[in-house]
């Protein structure tokens, strides 16, 4: 028998895709709250819409691009998603009021849901069985340079150039997830099977996978918590003075991420989820609360190194688990829903985080943030943490032959 192999034409084109979409999404959330208080000068509360509503319509559809994929296929919805957010990245070169903006982002927040809830769905089948650990491990490390590469453009075209060039990055990045969309192939047999040989979900469980929600919840915590530094750091360095340090932000981040990487995956396999989960609630806590006691930019840019190696591994552990808890068929419905809650805490918390650092400023801000980071391992250990440790014990002592 042929060993299966990972790094396929479809691996790889699917990954892309979602590395060219949160490329995007990520470069877009750091920058536009400057476009908005530069170009259409918004006021500070207002920031946080322009990332709330983003998400928001991006949640509505998350269900429902899951729901579409038994029935359309997955290759067909990703299409669709990736389209609207084409159309929606050019969109953003004729925007001169935040009215306009926000209700731009509504229809970029669609193709954006659709788009990442399909391409999830689509690499759990595409990964094979046997190495779905390691495939998902490097799918989600596209995504996590995303993370690195979006805002670092973005700030450094902001500082350099002007918003247009953003705006120019964001529609060559939207062409390239459309033409790796349409060289991916997805087998229909995976979308067709779900429909045909298994009895279709009804009700809320056509949209959500119930087995998925505790981890989801645990996520929802973490997002809110991060949302502070996503939607609020470039505003934070400019007042603290720290506009050359913003742009290394990431790049500091992505370092981090990148080095832990290889460990981080062996420890997730080999002593559980626990193990590396723990430690990265608490990094992510610390390096929020770095944030805002900085006074230098070295401090600053210890704190991205921080929440890199934190949420970085976070997000790939919790989708990782979400998918896992899942059958297979049900993979595309267990990741939307990870990502409905995931997003709704981000989008939360870019609206109220908005509202706290007019009151409290973005300093007291990032210190009840990183007490929310605090607060996530309790409420990831009260959700998933006691059952996954008695689990192991469990197939541990089974292994023992006791």
């Amino acid at each position: 028998m042929q060993k299966s192999k990972l790094w396929t034409k479809d691996f790889l084109a699917v990954s892309l895709t979602s590395f060219f979409v949160f490329v995007i999404f990520y470069m877009l959330t750091v920058t536009l709250p400057l476009f908005a208080t530069d170009e259409l000068h918004a006021s500070k509360q207002s920031l946080g819409l322009i990332v709330t509503i983003f998400l928001v319509s991006g949640i509505v559809f998350r269900p429902l691009a899951g729901k579409w994929m038994t029935t359309l296929g997955q290759k067909k919805v990703l299409l669709i998603g990736v389209f609207i957010f084409l159309i929606g990245s050019i969109l953003y070169m004729n925007i001169h009021s935040l009215s306009a903006l926000l209700l731009l982002r509504v229809l970029h927040g669609i193709g954006f849901g659709m788009s990442t809830t399909a391409t999830g769905a689509i690499v759990a089948n595409v990964i094979p069985e046997q190495r779905k650990g390691e495939g998902m491990g490097y799918y989600a490390t596209f995504m996590n340079l995303a993370m690195v590469v979006g805002p670092f453009v973005g700030l450094t075209l902001t500082n350099t150039l002007d918003h247009t060039a953003v705006f120019t990055v964001a529609v060559v990045s939207s062409v390239l997830a459309v033409l790796c969309s349409l060289v991916l192939r997805v087998p229909e047999v995976q979308a067709s099977s779900a429909t045909n040989e298994i009895q279709p979900a009804k009700g809320l469980a056509a949209f959500f996978e119930y087995r998925s929600l505790p981890i989801s919840v645990a996520g929802l915590v973490v997002a809110f918590s991060y949302a502070s530094v996503i939607s609020f750091v470039s505003i934070y360095a400019k007042e603290m003075g720290f506009t050359q340090a913003s742009s290394f932000f990431f790049v500091v981040y992505a370092v981090c991420l990148l080095a832990s990487r290889p460990f981080t995956g062996k420890w997730f396999d080999q002593y559980g989820e626990n193990s590396v989960v723990y430690p990265s609630i608490l990094s992510l806590a610390i390096g929020i609360f770095l944030l805002s006691q900085a006074t230098t930019s070295w401090v600053f840019l210890l704190a991205g190194a921080l929440i890199g190696l934190g949420f970085g591994t976070i997000t790939s552990s919790f989708q990782s688990i979400a998918v896992k808890k899942a059958s297979p068929h049900r993979r595309g419905v267990a990741t939307a829903t990870f990502f409905v809650f995931f997003d709704s805490g981000m989008g939360l918390g870019s609206f109220l985080l908005g509202i706290l650092s007019t009151a409290a400023g973005y300093k007291g801000m990032y210190v009840f943030c990183s007490i929310v980071a605090l607060l996530a391992i309790a409420v990831y250990l009260v959700l998933h943490g006691r059952k996954s440790q008695k689990q192991r014990v469990i197939s541990q002592n089974e292994s023992l032959g006791k």
